[in-house]
């Protein structure tokens, strides 16, 4: 089977616009769809969870309109972002996917949940909140302190923005980001300030608009995160699964925004048994 690292840039062109995905996995079945966090590229996506999860079923990670390989200008919200996906899921050949949204990625994937019922079998939502959740519009001033404290001494910021600071948790840091760079050719293109500054409003703007009826969520839905999350605060995780009936909440100790990737066997493990049929 080919690995996530060994995966081919692809790209399809739609209404004029190149969108980059990486697929593997066994075709056939309802496909997993992987929407990323804030800042991300195809080479951002656990290659660890990637490959396990691509042992039982056909995964496919995207890239947003702008960001990396896809053309085209990065939308300003999440709903756009959302419709984007929707339009690559149909051109792909899809009418039933399976949801998997990290942090950003997670509010594209509720998004696309409440605006197309019928066309999402399962959803995972992982280190992510709901539309109007508390303080997820203040994503940049509690992490641009920590990412210009990363880049002085010259590490990357994931370090202090998805990890605690105990020391089981910075050696998950450390092995998460060398798996991050495992793959040496074809890698995708970097994301540009002006790209990170676009997500960044689209964040803040899913932040301060009116909540959305979660209840009106009628498929099954896994949540996960760590409890020390302090880009999407914690508390929204058990928000969303107090709101959505018959979710199943994961929390990890000594765990933060990265929760799902310090405890990727865990993880992978978990989300294989809520795919299944």
């Amino acid at each position: 089977m080919t690995q996530y690292i060994a995966a081919p840039n692809q790209t399809l062109e739609i209404d004029g616009v190149a969108f980059a995905y990486r697929e593997l996995g066994r075709k056939g079945g309802v496909p997993l769809i992987l929407l990323n966090h804030w800042g991300a590229v195809l080479d951002n996506f656990d290659p660890r969870i990637v490959d396990e999860l691509a042992k039982h079923h056909h995964v496919i990670a995207t890239d947003y309109r702008g960001i990396g390989l896809s053309g085209g200008v990065a939308p300003l919200t999440v709903a756009e972002m959302a419709r984007d996906s929707v339009a690559l899921i149909k051109a792909l050949g899809f009418d039933k996917v399976d949801l998997f949204g990290f942090s950003l990625g997670g509010f594209v994937a509720q998004e696309i949940a409440i605006t197309q019922p019928g066309l999402v079998r399962k959803l995972i939502l992982t280190g992510t909140g709901p539309a109007g959740g508390k303080d997820i519009d203040q994503v940049a001033v509690v992490s641009m302190p920590l990412i210009q404290k990363a880049m002085s001494e010259g590490i990357d910021p994931k370090t202090y923005l998805f990890f605690t600071s105990s020391e089981a948790s910075q050696q998950a840091a450390n092995a998460f980001l060398n798996a991050m760079l495992e793959r040496q050719s074809d890698r995708d293109l970097p994301v540009t300030q002006e790209v990170f500054g676009r997500q960044l409003q689209a964040i803040q703007a899913w932040g301060q608009q009116a909540p959305q009826d979660l209840s009106s969520l009628d498929i099954p839905v896994l949540i996960a995160n760590g409890d020390q999350d302090i880009m999407v605060p914690s508390a929204l995780s058990s928000d969303m699964a107090e709101r959505i009936s018959g979710s199943t909440l994961v929390i990890y100790e000594d765990a933060g925004h990265g929760g799902i990737f310090q405890n990727h066997a865990d993880f992978s493990s978990k989300a294989l048994a809520f795919l299944r049929d």
